[in-house]
């Protein structure tokens, strides 16, 4: 054995790096079926408790406000103890309410039970970028990126099945609450056990941990650098940026995953197949991160800087959203389900854009912290639209929820493609890099 920085080393793991990258991926499949389990049996409760669309919302709403105003708080609490026990403390405690929910016996259990489990889950996405900026160079952060936030995707299309067929077997609801809400437990095990910063990984070897640091023009991964506060990430046009950017694309995706399958049960779409159909679009979003992280990942390794590669990606893929407006016009199952999923496929490839421009954009003292302050913002515009989405469906029906989400795409690439470039001049406080 030999000893760096002072940490005894054991024989290294080769690309220990990706190995990180797997276990953050296998975290978010976990956080999005504990998520979508309620979704996927959406239908069922609302036939057992009598909840119309707008019941359901409030119920939506519950998990979306806590999960909205934690995330920020929690942003700050990882940039501040650290992404090993951040993350650990939120699985573990969202994995407790998952199980917990097996009792729900109501309107206000389930409420309250879905409040707890948005404060436990707001971690996911902050801890994440903030482990990606950690551990990996400029030209693989999308790839990385693209990675943990197919999770998303893998995690809503297993839901539904696992769902249907828990239920199946137990002819009860209780029990897919109970199975799905117990598998966070077992992926803390594993993550206590293999994550540590670069500098202070036991099991990294010299050369991959040289890569790294190469890869970061210079930025430490260790403890030290500035002084990160929200007054001062607020100061930058960056931060405005992906604050207003994810305020307007966010609620798209969650159009898809809380919606779809109360909008094909609505066209006439019995409820197994609402339930299974809704796992296609989810699975070609999982396609959409890869695709988009490959392809920007190859574009940096061809020379072009960081947020122009990203930016190109959402310039291409933000507009194209606007197929949604054809899906009101189809009344064929197999075209409705294609149009979705290139809708989530699209929406995908903007995603992991600016879930890694964070980690382009800022040193990594500072990457928890934006990301939680963008991350509120997409919240609190998924609770208005959550339930604007149920009062319109319960009056109108989803024609005009759909010509409104097809649009939106549009505004939201053109703010980030227009705010969230480089300064001509270096950041004297050191918190803006250069991307």
């Amino acid at each position: 054995m030999t000893e760096k920085s002072g940490v005894q080393l054991k024989r290294p793991i080769v690309r220990l790096r990706w190995w990180i990258g797997g276990l953050l991926f296998l975290v978010t499949v976990i956080n999005y079926v504990d998520r979508q389990t309620l979704n996927a049996n959406a239908e069922i409760l609302k036939g057992e408790y009598g909840w119309s669309n707008t019941d359901f919302s409030y119920i939506l709403n519950a998990f979306q406000l806590s999960y909205t105003v934690m995330q920020t708080v929690v942003g700050r609490l990882l940039d501040v103890f650290g992404t090993r026990i951040g993350i650990a403390g939120s699985v573990a405690f969202y994995s407790l309410i998952g199980v917990l929910t097996a009792g729900a016996g109501g309107f206000y259990s389930f409420s309250g039970l879905r409040f707890l489990l948005g404060a436990g889950e707001a971690a996911n996405n902050p801890g994440g970028a903030k482990a990606v900026s950690e551990w990996f160079p400029a030209r693989e952060r999308a790839l990385a990126v693209a990675l943990y936030n197919s999770g998303c995707a893998v995690g809503g299309a297993l839901a539904p099945i696992l769902a249907v067929t828990i239920y199946n077997v137990s002819h009860s609801w209780r029990p897919v609450f109970l199975i799905t809400g117990s598998f966070g437990f077992l992926w803390l095990f594993f993550w206590w056990r293999l994550y540590h910063s670069p500098r202070q990984h036991p099991r990294i070897g010299e050369g991959e941990l040289e890569y790294i640091e190469a890869g970061r023009s210079g930025v430490s991964v260790s403890g030290e650098g500035p002084t990160v506060t929200w007054k001062k990430v607020l100061g930058y046009r960056q931060t405005w940026g992906l604050i207003l950017g994810r305020f307007l694309l966010d609620p798209f995706w969650f159009l898809i995953t809380n919606w779809f399958v109360v909008y094909l049960h609505g066209r006439g779409f019995d409820l197994k197949s609402s339930m299974l159909g809704s796992s296609v679009p989810l699975l070609c979003a999982a396609g959409g991160n890869f695709f988009a992280g490959s392809l920007s990942s190859y574009l940096v390794h061809r020379g072009w800087s960081p947020g122009r590669s990203r930016r190109m990606v959402l310039s291409v893929f933000g507009p194209s959203m606007a197929v949604l407006l054809l899906a009101q016009y189809v009344d064929n199952y197999g075209i409705l389900l294609a149009i979705f999923a290139y809708a989530a496929f699209a929406y995908t490839c903007c995603g992991t854009m600016f879930l890694t421009l964070p980690t382009d954009v800022f040193h990594p003292r500072a990457v928890g912290t934006v990301m939680g302050l963008a991350g509120t913002s997409a919240g609190v515009s998924t609770l208005l639209t959550t339930y604007l989405i149920g009062l319109v469906a319960d009056t109108y029906g989803f024609a005009p929820i759909m010509a409104v989400a097809a649009c939106i795409p549009l505004f939201a690439t053109a703010v980030f493609v227009v705010l969230v470039r480089p300064d001509r001049e270096p950041d004297p406080e050191g918190i803006l890099q250069r991307f």
